[in-house]
């Protein structure tokens, strides 16, 4: 038997050995309360034969016992009727008993918890007991209630655990594979450096050998980021705008010209603690996300903004615009409106923007049919 055969074993073992003790204490707790019940009405016909001891008492009768009997019953609220009249009663307020309403009501509700006793206190003469269950025997009567309610939340406090190891595990071996691919990218980008080396010596025009590069240089980059997943990113002080605008200008050569991208930034250097490989990945993925929304055609602005504390980075796009009620789902991994796409780049932004990096990001705007703002804030570090 393999291990993960024997674990799936194990789990369903101690799975019905929880359901058997579940029953085992269920079935005992009702138990109990028959029991309860039963001699709470063993205790109700001790208070009717000392009911009817007190009604037919003379002088000579010794009412002693009889009155401790009724006297001793604090818990249990009983009511003796005479044709629909109120004889004696025990452990239920006056405001009840003279209230007709209320009386009737209270009579309904211990018939359903218990059968009246019907007794003869006198040859012919009938009086009634309506009786109800005392306290302690409705907390036992609620108890399984509240046993399955405990029940319940350890078992979705057990699968919530198991489905976070599950995702733990998942994640370890996402993680393993993404740098494993990394390491085999590698091997022919070296291969490429190469070639590009010979293309140098041969007469072709610089300019291809130098966008080649740039784009080798780009491979180089994913493959450190991917190596990078599952680590803690090394953060150090950069420029914001530098690198923003680094990365920016990149995309905007690689794709078409049916989208016009603009930006506006300060021209002195605004410093903050990033780490530039994955800022340049939070940079890509929402333009990439800017420009699916807007089919491959539009207008792109990219915008950075700085105050005493902060730089914001607002990259706007002229797309088919955020319903509101959306704003936070976008973020939440395996969230996509495309038809294909696994929903994780905004999830990896904003993951990289606040855990990584101490910033936030947010939809600033939206509007649709018209296009998104999105914005992250960066702290600033002074030099």
């Amino acid at each position: 038997m393999s291990f993960s055969e024997r674990t799936n074993t194990v789990r369903w073992i101690i799975i019905s050995l929880c359901f058997l003790i579940i029953s085992l204490i269920l079935w005992n707790t009702y138990t109990f309360f028959q029991i309860f019940k039963n001699e709470e009405r063993l205790k109700m016909n001790l208070f009717v034969n000392a009911q009817i001891t007190i009604v037919n008492a003379d002088e000579n009768t010794d009412v002693e016992l009889p009155l401790q009997i009724i006297n001793n019953n604090t818990s249990i609220p009983a009511v003796v009727i005479l044709y629909d009249k109120v004889v004696s009663s025990k452990n239920v307020p006056d405001e009840i008993l003279n209230d007709k309403k209320k009386r009737d009501a209270l009579l309904k509700t211990l018939k359903r918890e218990n059968e009246p006793i019907t007794f003869e206190y006198a040859t012919g003469k009938y009086q009634t007991l309506y009786y109800g269950n005392s306290a302690l025997l409705n907390k036992l009567k609620y108890y399984p209630i509240a046993l399955l309610l405990i029940v319940f939340l350890c078992i979705a406090l057990i699968y919530n655990f198991y489905k976070s190891t599950k995702m733990a595990t998942q994640n370890k071996l996402w993680a393993g594979m993404a740098k494993e691919t990394a390491h085999q990218i590698g091997t022919p980008l070296s291969s490429l450096i190469g070639w590009v080396e010979i293309l140098k010596t041969e007469e072709i025009d610089h300019s291809i050998t130098t966008e080649i590069e740039k784009d080798i240089e780009r491979l180089q980059t994913i493959t450190d980021r991917f190596s990078k997943i599952g680590s803690v990113p090394v953060l150090e002080v950069h420029d914001i705008v530098a690198e923003t605008l680094n990365s920016y200008e990149y995309l905007q050569s690689r794709f078409s010209k049916q989208v016009a991208f603009s930006y506006k930034a300060p021209q002195e250097p605004v410093f903050s603690l990033i780490n530039p490989i994955l800022h340049s990945w939070t940079i890509e993925n929402l333009v990439k996300n800017a420009i699916d929304a807007m089919k491959g055609k539009g207008s792109l602005d990219l915008q950075i903004e700085q105050d005493s504390q902060h730089v914001k980075i607002n990259i706007k796009d002229s797309g088919t615009g955020i319903h509101k009620k959306q704003f936070k789902t976008i973020f939440e991994p395996g969230y996509t409106t495309k038809k294909r796409g696994w929903g994780l780049g905004l999830s990896l932004t904003k993951r990289i923007v606040e855990e990584y990096h101490d910033g936030k990001i947010k939809v600033l705007n939206s509007e649709i049919g018209k296009g998104t703002t999105f914005q992250i804030s960066l702290n600033k570090k002074v030099q």
